[in-house]
């Protein structure tokens, strides 16, 4: 049996600040923005690629804002993708290297709550226990 992540939940302070970070910034797709009263409403966005999402809102969403931390993303060029982070105007961190040869660089940066993301550079996946 499959088990598959499809969304993890960012608790954030201000979902229109929040809404245009993550999808102005960083990019993401804006899949939905729903609102059901005016206490209630969410947000689901998904980064370029990914199976998975991120869900913020009010009145759904538990959790104090900036409480997430250590969420990671996986690029295969770590370079562009920081190049494209700054561009786009995240204070992002300077490439930490630890290992060329198994995806040990990393990047990291905070969304305006304090919510804290890391971006791994995998340039090949492990197939059968061995890196291509």
């Amino acid at each position: 049996m499959d088990w598959t992540l499809e969304v993890v939940v960012v608790p954030v302070s201000d979902l229109d600040r929040a809404k245009h970070f993550y999808s102005e910034q960083l990019g993401f797709h804006v899949d939905h923005d729903t609102s059901f009263s005016e206490d209630s409403r969410i947000m689901q966005f998904t980064p370029p690629g990914s199976g998975c999402s991120i869900v913020i809102g009010k009145g759904i969403v538990k959790g104090e804002p900036g409480s997430l931390k250590g969420v990671q993303l996986v690029v295969s060029d770590l370079e562009k993708a920081r190049a494209q982070l700054v561009e786009r105007g995240v204070e992002v961190s300077e490439i930490v290297r630890m290992s060329e040869r198994d995806g040990g660089s990393f990047v990291f940066f905070d969304d305006p709550d304090g919510n804290s993301w890391a971006v791994q550079e995998i340039r090949a996946r492990a197939t059968g226990g061995e890196w291509k």
